[in-house]
């Protein structure tokens, strides 16, 4: 990974885009096992930042889930251009009621090791909310102001950011 200045994509590339979620595909499977006032998932797909997708409805992008066999890594960014990334949206307690074979979707992944900021499992590791697994997706993506623009959602955002 490189150095570059917030605003930018890439080395050398000084522009600062308008809207950095403008093109990315945001979706979530919605089980509503969640508060929705503290739900990440919900407050995202209010804002229009999320999309939120019936069950069996097929998504050939990346999917952040616990079933994943494969660690995110960097290279995965020519998946999330071109098709996107979706997050389960679940409560960690409730993992078993997941019908996880019935998601039709392309490319599970897992996320490294992270701690959450959030204020519900704040500090925990491998714990995070909607918010932070779509930040973190990708911010190692090297989708940074994206991330970040996920983020700032959230009085907390910058938190997750810095841990």
């Amino acid at each position: 990974m490189y150095c570059r200045p917030i605003g930018t994509d890439f080395p050398g590339d000084t522009a600062v885009t308008a809207d950095p979620l403008k093109g990315l595909m945001l979706r979530m499977w919605d089980f509503q096992q969640c508060d929705p006032k503290r739900c990440s998932g919900a407050r995202l797909a209010r804002r229009g930042v999320f999309k939120k997708m019936p069950l069996k409805q097929p998504f050939k992008g990346i999917v952040l889930s616990p079933n994943g066999t494969m660690s995110l890594s960097p290279a995965d960014r020519s998946i999330i251009e071109d098709k996107g990334v979706s997050v389960i949206d679940c409560s960690w307690a409730r993992l078993a009621e997941i019908p996880f074979k019935q998601m039709r979707a392309g490319h599970h992944r897992l996320l490294p090791f992270l701690v959450a900021a959030n204020p519900v499992n704040y500090g925990k590791p491998s714990k995070l909310n909607c918010a932070e697994a779509v930040a973190a997706t990708l911010y190692i993506c090297n989708f940074v102001d994206a991330a970040i623009a996920v983020l700032d959602e959230f009085t907390w955002g910058q938190e997750f950011i810095k841990l």
